[in-house]
């Protein structure tokens, strides 16, 4: 599963898209796709043996909620959703697909009531944005039976390394150079 892979590509446009089918890397992120390209994509995915993760909030012309989810899951197949909506979760949880927990930490407030919120859908995965918030993996790990993965803001990849030393399970990045 995701312990498997310690990047994965976070796609945004068709170009990053058709450099990511010809690595050696199984699960990629969709986003910033029209909602009525995702069955071409996820077919092409599908057909490289790829898993498919979509950043729901990020899918224009998709609702972001739990329908959205199960239209995803159902009608698409998706492998995983990753979601700053609890419901989303939690929809995820009971059909049996990936649901990545997307917090951003803007603070020690948002820190608190994102693990609050953990807490409560207990999501096997946590995506913590920026990935700068990196020394907050122990605080989260010791409050949570969670995975941690980090994103947004990675400049290099000595902070890749730092970070997944750190104790993320994996880095999600757009940059196509750190896949």
């Amino acid at each position: 599963m995701l312990e498997h892979q310690p990047i994965i590509p976070a796609i945004s446009n068709h170009r990053d898209f058709k450099r990511f089918l010809e690595l050696p890397m199984t699960y990629g992120i969709l986003m910033n796709f029209q909602l009525a390209q995702l069955e071409e994509l996820v077919s092409a995915m599908r057909a490289k043996n790829k898993k498919v993760l979509i950043h729901s909030e990020l899918i224009k012309g998709l609702s972001a909620d739990e329908f959205g989810a199960i239209y995803l899951i159902q009608v698409l197949g998706v492998d995983g959703i990753i979601s700053s909506k609890p419901k989303v979760i939690e929809t995820c949880h009971k059909r049996k697909v990936i649901g990545i927990f997307r917090f951003f930490l803007k603070d020690s407030i948002s820190l608190e009531q994102s693990i609050d919120i953990a807490r409560r859908i207990k999501p096997r995965f946590i995506e913590v944005l920026p990935a700068i918030g990196f020394k907050f993996i122990p605080a989260i790990k010791n409050s949570l039976d969670t995975h941690v993965l980090l994103g947004g803001l990675i400049e290099t990849k000595a902070e890749i390394e730092k970070y997944l030393n750190a104790g993320a399970l994996a880095i999600t990045t757009s940059n196509p150079d750190f896949w």
